[in-house]
């Protein structure tokens, strides 16, 4: 399912961790769980609505939503509007991490990346996982034994958002700035661009797309200001000629 619209939930777990901060609730015990669970509950509603769709249908619902959800954040004079919202301290964990320090917030992250893979590995194998890989490949067949498709797509689509809830908890803190810009359709773009470009369907494959991507553009953007022209074509030619992403492009080269 191609989505349009997960920029939005890395935007509401930012904007989560930004406004508790703002109005004194500093404690990540309060602020994460907050990130995913508002996270979790726009999915929840985002996806009962738009997975009644396919295709291209599909995709610029997904689009609509993350941009209604755009122009909502940047109607939030109190919260800065399209200025954004400055987070003057990180999520405090009572002493036991402390996000200020470099070192320990990059092994929080670190920590984050790892957890998520595992969940998703485990899904994947679980008998949940192995009716969402038959509903993918023949959904008529699953719905014939029992298994009701979309309610399975729609679990899928809420916890593809918590984790971008998570994600975006991250980045406020990162950054210890939040915006609208975050929930830009361009966004979405990026992390549509980040999985085609590891593998689909692949457990790392997106870990790498991720990181492939934002080499090139941190390269690149050294070398000329026009960088996106050079990155365009680039990854044009690893979606024609690299079937499967990179993932795939090395399971090709450890077959031969």
């Amino acid at each position: 399912m191609m989505s349009f619209g997960h920029a939005a939930y890395l935007g509401i777990g930012g904007y989560a961790v930004g406004i508790l901060a703002f109005e004194g609730t500093g404690s990540g015990f309060i602020q994460w769980p907050v990130a995913l669970a508002a996270s979790a509950l726009y999915a929840l509603v985002i996806g009962a609505l738009s997975l009644r769709t396919r295709g291209v249908y599909f995709i610029m619902i997904t689009l609509a939503f993350a941009q209604m959800a755009y122009y909502i954040a940047s109607g939030m004079s109190r919260y800065g509007g399209d200025d954004g919202l400055t987070i003057y301290r990180r999520s405090n964990f009572g002493g036991l991490i402390d996000l200020s320090n470099r070192v320990q917030f990059y092994y929080v992250c670190l920590a984050c990346l790892f957890g998520g893979i595992y969940l998703i590995w485990r899904i994947v194998n679980s008998r949940f996982g192995m009716v969402v890989q038959g509903v993918r490949s023949n959904e008529q067949r699953m719905q014939a034994i029992g298994f009701h498709a979309n309610r399975y797509r729609l679990v899928c689509f809420v916890i593809s958002g918590t984790i971008c809830g998570l994600a975006g908890a991250l980045l406020a803190n990162n950054t210890d700035f939040v915006s609208p810009a975050v929930m830009y359709w361009t966004r979405s773009g990026d992390l549509m661009v980040m999985v085609i470009l590891g593998g689909m369907g692949t457990l790392f494959g997106p870990v790498i797309g991720a990181i492939v991507f934002l080499l090139l553009e941190e390269l690149l953007s050294q070398v000329t200001e026009y960088w996106a022209m050079i990155m365009g074509p680039l990854l044009l030619l690893i979606v024609l000629f690299a079937r499967g992403g990179i993932m795939g492009l090395l399971g090709r080269f450890s077959r031969g």
